[in-house]
């Protein structure tokens, strides 16, 4: 009975705005407020210290509470995607221990700084926004595994990429790359590099040697 009181899923409720009761459930490890027509969150938020996963998926929110960064035992799932988010606050650092962002679908141009001091996570979804490059300090996310970047601006990749030793997949569909940094050899477990619907990129030699380490290339 415990764990299912620590769950609280409103998925779908038509709330337009989150009910005050809500913020008072300082017990709740997991909070689904997903698809609900919300323009705003409570800053109140941060006072759910027990959450490990919060679900503000397919809403319409503009702008997150500065109290979201209070969160720092949220370590499983931070779901942001289908919004109109086009920057992150800067205390979101305080989420040391997440391991899965999702912030695709929204309005980023520029990559939110702030992710890159999340240097527990294991998954990054930032697809279908306008990113026309990602910062150098996106190699500070050293655990990372999987880098989902479909359908932006990209034409590149940073050539820092070379310290996520970590990465498995990195998923550039849809983006108009010309060119790729030659240390993505130098990743020993990268398995998947997708490129499909890139059509303005000459493959490089070098990606002989990146398939011959075991990696897949999709194009």
């Amino acid at each position: 009975m415990g764990e299912l009181k620590s769950r609280l899923s409103l998925w779908r409720q038509k709330l337009g705005v989150v009910p005050d009761e809500v913020w008072l459930r300082t017990d709740l490890q997991t909070l689904v407020l997903a698809d609900n027509d919300l323009t705003e969150i409570s800053e109140r938020v941060g006072d759910l210290s027990k959450l490990q996963m919060l679900d503000l998926g397919h809403n319409r929110l503009g702008e997150l509470p500065v109290g979201l960064g209070r969160l720092e035992g949220l370590r499983d799932f931070l779901y942001l995607h289908d919004n109109r988010l086009a920057e992150l606050p800067d205390s979101l650092r305080g989420l040391q221990r997440l391991r899965y962002l999702n912030i695709s679908e929204n309005a980023f141009e520029v990559f939110p700084e702030v992710v890159t001091t999340m240097q527990s996570l294991i998954e990054l979804r930032a697809t279908d926004n306008r990113l026309t490059e990602l910062p150098p300090s996106i190699s500070l996310l050293t655990s990372l595994r999987e880098l989902h970047l479909r359908n932006n601006q990209l034409a590149t990749l940073p050539d820092s990429i070379r310290a996520m030793r970590e990465l498995r997949q990195i998923d550039l569909r849809g983006n108009p790359v010309t060119s790729l940094p030659e240390g993505l050899i130098t990743l020993p477990r990268l398995e998947k590099l997708d490129l499909r619907w890139v059509t303005t990129l000459e493959p490089p030699r070098w990606f002989l040697d990146l398939e011959a380490n075991g990696c897949i290339i999709y194009l």
